[in-house]
Formats: C-alpha cells, sequence, structure tokens
C-alpha cells in the first residue's frame, strides 16, 4: 500500500473502533511511537511495546462516551489526522480531548507516530 492508502486504511478501521486491527494491520514490526514531551512512556519502541500501551489506555477507559478521526492530509510519506475523544476514566473522571496524530509511511507500514496535544491542566 502507499501512503495514501495506508493513511485511509487507519482512518475507516479507527471510524470503525477497530483501533487494534489498525495497529495489526498496518504497523511495522519496528513503530516508533512518540507521546508529549515529558510523560510516561514518551517513547514507545516496537509493535509489541505498542499494542500493549494502546490496551492499557483501553483497560484504563470506564465509559466511551464518543470520538471522530478527521479524513487524513497526506504528504509523500507522511500523513496527519485529528483526533478527538470523551472518555470516563477509572479514578479519573471523564475528558474529552483532542491531539493530532502524525504518521510516518515506509514500504507500506507504518512506522512512527506523533501525537500532539494540550496537556490536563490539574488544580
Amino acid at each position: 500500500m502507499n501512503t495514501n492508502q495506508v493513511a485511509h486504511r487507519l482512518v475507516e478501521l479507527c471510524r470503525k473502533g477497530e483501533n487494534m486491527q489498525a495497529i495489526k494491520e498496518l504497523y511495522d514490526q519496528n513503530i516508533v511511537s512518540r507521546e508529549m514531551p515529558g510523560l510516561p512512556n514518551e517513547v514507545i519502541k516496537g509493535k509489541d511495546a505498542v499494542t500493549k500501551k494502546s490496551e492499557d489506555w483501553y483497560d484504563n477507559v470506564e465509559e466511551y462516551h464518543g470520538g471522530d478521526i478527521s479524513d487524513p492530509l497526506v504528504a509523500e510519506n507522511h500523513f496527519s489526522c485529528k483526533m478527538s475523544f470523551d472518555c470516563t476514566f477509572k479514578g479519573q473522571g471523564r475528558m474529552q480531548m483532542e491531539e493530532l496524530g502524525v504518521f510516518t509511511v515506509n514500504n507500506g507500514k507504518i512506522v512512527e507516530e506523533q501525537f500532539y496535544y494540550a496537556m490536563p491542566v490539574t488544580a
């Protein structure tokens, strides 16, 4: 698959709620996943570790209220999508969040993802 096809397939799967299938199908074995600087698990390497990070995130969700992913914006071997979610997390309450995901594709697989978002303010 080319970058455009990978991007649209990721969006298709995420819109169906099949995010774990997206990792299984589209991510390279040596994927690098980057969160905002200073956070736990700021950089995760390898498909198994990224799968575990996602499973842990889902395990922490008490109730899913909704979410969305934009159509992808593609440029050569990169694409980006705006993602939003509204979830109640165990022990943390309800949170609404938007993030920008930037993805790099090589040989038909996502080899890097980086997420940008505002950090929640705590009192």
